[in-house]
């Protein structure tokens, strides 16, 4: 494929254009987990922006970004097709999203780790800072979102 992924896709931010199973199938072949058709309609719902990118009426890549409209934004759930992967749609995504976000005070992301550099090449830097309260904290750690090192009480 040449040139930028955008240019061969059709992009939308319609929620009625979604086949919810089918971003649901999406997020376990990424991988990015098991999430349920419903529980991605309410987010994806409740989210300020999103992106999903169509490849000849099959989706192929989805992000999201919760956001306050001044203060902080939040992308997250950002999914590309195996099928797509390594072919600029990702970044894609991302640059839409954080195009959306603009005006926001910070725009901030957890990544998968190991992925910290692609981001990275967006302007997002690491935060000393950030903490989180996982539903499921042993598997948080496992996957490595979470350190055991700072202060814990």
């Amino acid at each position: 494929m040449s040139g930028p992924a955008s240019s061969l896709l059709s992009w939308s931010d319609d929620l009625s254009a979604v086949d919810w199973d089918e971003l649901s199938a999406l997020y376990r072949v990424a991988p990015l987990g098991d999430k349920g058709a419903a529980d991605l309609r309410l987010v994806f719902g409740n989210s300020m922006f999103r992106a999903f990118a169509f490849d000849d009426g099959r989706l192929v890549g989805a992000g999201r970004v919760l956001a306050d409209g001044r203060d902080c934004a939040y992308l997250c759930d950002i999914a590309v097709h195996p099928t797509h992967q390594g072919r600029g749609l990702g970044k894609d995504i991302v640059q839409r999203l954080v195009n959306l976000s603009a005006g926001h005070r910070k725009i901030i992301l957890y990544s998968v780790p190991g992925r910290e550099p692609f981001y990275a090449a967006f302007g997002f830097r690491r935060m000393t800072t950030a903490m989180a309260i996982f539903e499921n904290p042993a598997r948080a750690f496992a996957a490595g979102y979470l350190s055991d090192d700072g202060p814990q009480s």
